[in-house]
């Protein structure tokens, strides 16, 4: 791994770690987030205060671990003596659109939990899927076109692929057609969870 390149000609680990670094924060947030209610139920029980607040502060705080990411991405560029592309100014924007399916996904399954206590045994399986599916130790360029429609389903490729692009000085432009088939699942993902998330919230109390 530590002699191996990309097809960009980046060093093979750094093309990775961009990758795993925004997929490391969607799933620890989703995780945390989709886990938030049930972890305080005593204080969602006692206190009223609008309950979006418990996932959306999980998926904050597992912003931290992503700066600690962060922190080893840049060891590992001054370990290969790598210079990122100018493009890494916007590296901010794409961990802004990491925070919308991650808060997205974060807070349906959070409802869903609360309903049906047996369905967060199915998370680790969903994050294990997304893993397998999202470019993370691979290039989306791999992908044959005919399948790109479908591959771009998955909101997270076009946020790996934008880390990439941030990072890796050669790596493809992430702004075509198919981004926006990925940012249009976000969206779509994020609204439909807070309508979904505000019908159910009526019955927490009594769930819990």
């Amino acid at each position: 791994v530590v002699g191996m390149k990309a097809d960009d000609n980046a060093p093979y680990a750094i093309m990775v770690f961009a990758g795993l670094l925004p997929w490391q924060f969607f799933s620890t947030a989703f995780s945390s987030a989709s886990e938030s209610l049930i972890g305080n139920t005593n204080l969602l029980s006692k206190v009223y205060f609008p309950r979006l607040i418990v996932p959306a502060s999980a998926v904050i705080t597992s912003f931290v671990d992503f700066i600690i990411s962060l922190g080893i991405l840049i060891l590992l560029l001054f370990f290969y003596q790598y210079t990122p592309s100018w493009k890494i100014v916007l590296l901010p924007l794409f961990t802004l659109f990491c925070f919308i399916p991650a808060f997205g996904f974060g807070l349906y399954l959070a409802a869903l939990n609360v309903k049906y206590r047996d369905f967060r045994y199915i998370i680790p399986f969903i994050v294990q899927i997304g893993l397998y599916i999202s470019p993370v130790g691979f290039s989306s360029s791999v992908i044959p076109e005919q399948w790109r429609m479908l591959y771009y389903l998955n909101p997270m490729v076009g946020i790996i692929d934008g880390f990439r692009w941030c990072i890796i000085k050669n790596a493809a432009n992430p702004f075509t057609p198919y981004f926006g088939i990925s940012s249009a699942v976000m969206i779509v993902v994020l609204i439909y969870a807070i309508y979904r998330f505000r019908k159910m919230e009526k019955t927490f109390a009594d769930l819990i």
